[in-house]
């Protein structure tokens, strides 16, 4: 009888792979965040932000930052972090940068939003009830829904667009910009900005503020 229940205890006991569990019940609750913040980010992205923007150029960005950011600081919750390896964490994020070109201060807010959503996801604790997790993700859904889309309505459009007459990209020669691009797209524009210019190839990046 004292084998059998020795018998037992080893069957229940999970395989580990170089002292390391092979399976944790912990994976379920990794899974249901996991899901919970793809879908309140992805929604924020493809239904909220892309549904205001002609062009995707900051769209790659945010769907890969959703989830790496989530596995992160999930792996990091994990282990039980200090406080100073956890402001370390943050400062890494604070020097992320794209030098190729100025992103925008929406685009930043944009991001951080992500970023903020998945950190929220990964490291609350079990002192949090999952209502209020998915109160206080949805209230952030709800929150950028209703600014983008009726409070804060500017009634512009995007568009990043490749133009190969640089020499209308001078200061001086904005007007002429403008009556080119407009003549070309046939809608009228707000203003322009020079993202980007290759004068070996004779074009130029620049993003375009159309009137809806």
């Amino acid at each position: 009888m004292e084998l059998l229940f020795d018998v037992i205890l080893l069957k229940s006991e999970p395989l580990r792979l170089f002292g390391i569990k092979l399976f944790n019940e912990d994976l379920f609750e990794l899974l249901f965040r996991l899901g919970l913040n793809l879908v309140i980010s992805y929604t924020i992205i493809l239904k909220v932000y892309k549904a205001t923007r002609k062009d995707s150029e900051y769209l790659f960005s945010y769907l890969v930052f959703s989830p790496m950011v989530f596995f992160i600081c999930h792996l990091f919750a994990s282990t039980k972090l200090s406080i100073g390896f956890a402001f370390g964490l943050f400062a890494v994020f604070s020097i992320l940068r794209y030098r190729t070109t100025t992103i925008p201060v929406k685009e930043m807010t944009y991001m951080f939003v992500i970023i903020g959503v998945s950190v929220i996801n990964a490291i609350s604790t079990k002192k949090v009830s999952y209502v209020e997790l998915m109160f206080t993700n949805l209230f952030v859904l709800g929150l950028m829904y209703i600014l983008e889309r009726y409070i804060l309505n500017s009634g512009i459009e995007i568009q990043t667009i490749m133009y190969e007459r640089i020499e209308n990209i001078k200061p001086q020669n904005e007007p002429i910009l403008i009556a080119d691009l407009e003549e070309r797209t046939g809608r009228p524009i707000e203003k322009v900005e020079l993202l980007e210019a290759d004068y070996l190839k004779d074009a130029a990046r620049i993003r375009v503020y159309f009137k809806k």
